[in-house]
């Protein structure tokens, strides 16, 4: 059984579904290049609805400390995720506009690339495995995955999700293949970029929960 953050969320329809299905994690994308992307305004009654019911994270690249002040005061985010090439002492410095902490997600395409994790360690809380994006792509959320055994057995410093490329159909083998206690998912629950679909959503988690590693 894995713990899951449902990623990207936009609407009420899809909070319901992560939450009622018992997702340990939901995250909120604040960069505007992305279909994903939710103002403070749009943000701020899914967060007060998740509030309690749900760790939640604040999914950025590479923000700025007025940005982060913002989402910090109106939002009050558990988590920052930075998604973008922020440095470790970057992530130090975030930590401050976070409830709980930081979560450094990571771009991975071969076994070699876990050894960004190191640099990290001291100042983040989890790390999130991604697969690389393509070049002129988009930081995460492109339906990619890598080769999922390199993490099978990797000790590292922080719990860690294992994100891209997943989906309903695929999560149980990618849990068993990875070892991967934590899983993330945006592009796998949605019937387009940006739009979430509450079945595929209680499907992917219904799995997660019933995957062995």
């Amino acid at each position: 059984m894995a713990d899951v953050k449902i990623c990207g969320i936009r609407d009420s329809a899809a909070l319901d579904a992560a939450l009622s299905g018992g997702a340990r994690f939901v995250g909120f994308v604040q960069f505007e290049k992305s279909p994903r992307h939710v103002s403070i305004e749009q943000a701020a009654s899914l967060f007060a609805k998740a509030r309690g019911r749900a760790d939640i994270v604040l999914v950025t690249v590479n923000a700025s400390d007025e940005q982060l002040y913002r989402a910090s005061v109106n939002l009050r985010p558990d988590y920052i995720q930075l998604h973008g090439s922020e440095s470790p002492v970057r992530a130090a410095e975030v930590r401050k506009f976070a409830g709980k902490g930081v979560i450094k997600a990571i771009g991975v395409s071969r076994h070699g690339d876990l050894a960004q994790a190191a640099a990290f360690g001291p100042v983040a809380d989890f790390f999130l495995f991604d697969a690389k994006p393509p070049p002129g792509g988009l930081p995460g959320g492109n339906a990619l995955a890598f080769d999922w055994p390199i993490l099978a057995g990797v000790s590292l410093p922080r719990p860690w999700f294992l994100s891209g490329g997943l989906n309903p159909l695929n999560i149980k083998e990618a849990i068993t293949a990875s070892g991967a206690a934590l899983v993330d998912v945006s592009s796998g629950v949605e019937t387009a970029p940006g739009l979430k679909d509450p079945l595929a959503i209680a499907q992917f988690l219904a799995a997660a929960k019933s995957a062995s590693f």
